[in-house]
């Protein structure tokens, strides 16, 4: 548990993720904010409980609620998947667990080119959805969402990103979100959408001294 800070200090906000990279997007989307900070690393005893099947607004809600309740903080968690029309909205909710727990994102990619390998190019539609959960320890939460629309590619390409971001084409900027700077990608990404509302909460929080 951290410690609670001074009146002078900023509110703490915890950023509940273990995956390094998206960890390194919400710090990026929160900076100028008047909070430190933190994440799961500050805290190695918080153990989030596992993602259910449903809905990505009850995984972050889940995950936000028991680092709250732990850490006795305010906590931001989120939940995003891919969801591609000719696969039926799959992986959707299960896309960091598509294919098995143990595959990496090339090998995701990998396996989603060759479900989509007979699907012409005008049916290869997707999106990326995000849903961010805040949540006090004293119960209170909201959630917001963000949604961005695109295609799937034949091949991957771009370094950048993680996740399905080689395969996913974003027609505005025309080139997959592997292939455009970070601060590009946040400009328009679907957990960009849904950060700038969260981020729009926690200024009015940390404004009003109930951050």
């Amino acid at each position: 548990m951290a410690r609670k800070p001074s009146s002078s200090e900023p509110p703490q906000l915890v950023l509940a993720t273990g995956n390094r990279a998206k960890a390194g997007e919400l710090r990026a989307m929160l900076a100028g904010v008047a909070y430190r900070i933190l994440d799961l690393g500050d805290f190695p005893s918080v153990a989030l409980p596992p993602e259910g099947a449903e809905s990505y607004m009850d995984n972050a809600l889940v995950k936000a609620r028991a680092a709250a309740a732990t850490t006795r903080l305010l906590v931001l968690a989120d939940d995003s998947g891919i969801e591609v029309d000719a696969l039926d909205g799959r992986p959707g909710v299960l896309s960091a667990r598509y294919g098995g727990e143990d595959l990496s994102d090339y090998e995701r990619c990998r396996l989603m080119l060759r479900e989509l390998r007979d699907v012409p190019r005008e049916r290869r539609t997707a999106r990326y959805r995000c849903v961010v959960a805040l949540a006090k320890p004293d119960g209170r939460e909201v959630t917001t969402e963000g949604v961005v629309e695109g295609t799937i590619l034949e091949e991957a390409r771009g370094a950048g990103g993680f996740g399905y971001d080689p395969l996913f084409y974003y027609p505005p900027l025309g080139a997959t979100f592997a292939e455009v700077t970070a601060d590009a990608k946040h400009e328009v990404s679907h957990r960009a959408r849904a950060m700038a509302e969260a981020r729009r909460i926690l200024l009015a929080w940390s404004e009003a001294g109930d951050g």
